[in-house]
């Protein structure tokens, strides 16, 4: 089952909580991501916190003496180096000669015709060209995976394919939300999605982002939960406006 965070069923959010990043701490991380993760908690300054949910969206972490102060960020171009990152998650070699890498990148360019044959394979409903463009670029993180295989010793060209992506909106500051998770589905089964979820969500605790939520459809909340994240926190839930004509 491909995990997506589009339909609007259960509300699922993860937050800084306690002294620890209360998102990943139920997750299966490789020992540089739990360097990494020990990195962004010396940068962040993470204390102890006794706020609860509405207070950390409402306040952002900064309404009391218990609450997390974070430093804002140096510049602008700072940040925009942050969220470009492209490294290797799985390299292997396949029968026919050919060495694959599976690549995961974070402020990259998606191609709409991409993601749209992409959206296609896993069966989600076809939406205009133009308001997926549009959807790319007012995110405020863009995460890929690319397939790049290339003849083992050859200087000929790569071929290289779309094979999973996910995205985030944000207000910069405080909050964050995850959409439209999806793997190609001649690749799930590998744990590509959750690296694909988990590296997101560390490239989003780099920029001191902390609220992070996401809507589940309901087969797929079990692979949110063992993400770290919490369905319906303290009881709130998700309410939606649809128009009625």
């Amino acid at each position: 089952m491909v995990p997506m965070a589009m339909a609007p069923s259960s509300l699922l959010s993860g937050r800084v909580l306690g002294g620890h990043f209360n998102l990943l701490n139920r997750t299966t991380l490789q020992p540089s991501s739990w360097s990494e993760l020990a990195a962004v908690r010396r940068q962040l300054k993470v204390g102890p916190l006794k706020a609860g949910f509405w207070e950390t969206i409402r306040s952002g972490f900064v309404k009391d003496e218990t609450a997390q102060i974070v430093d804002p960020p140096s510049t602008v171009g700072e940040e925009e180096e942050r969220l470009t990152e492209e490294f290797i998650l799985l390299e292997k070699a396949l029968p026919d000669g050919t060495t694959e890498q599976i690549i995961f990148s974070s402020g990259g360019v998606v191609d709409v015709y991409d993601l749209q044959a992409l959206c296609d394979k896993v069966g989600w409903p076809r939406r205009p060209l133009s308001k997926l463009a549009a959807a790319l670029k007012n995110s405020y993180l863009v995460a890929t995976l690319h397939s790049v295989c290339k003849l083992t010793g050859s200087d000929e060209g790569e071929q290289r394919k779309l094979i999973g992506m996910a995205r985030a909106t944000s207000d910069h500051a405080f909050n964050a939300t995850i959409w439209d998770v999806l793997v190609d589905p001649s690749y799930q089964g590998q744990g590509l999605g959750k690296a694909l979820v988990e590296n997101l969500i560390r490239t989003l605790l780099q920029r001191d982002i902390g609220n992070i939520s996401l809507f589940a459809d309901g087969q797929v909340v079990e692979f949110y939960r063992n993400l770290g994240f919490e369905a319906d926190p303290e009881g709130i839930k998700g309410m939606f406006w649809y128009p009625k004509f």
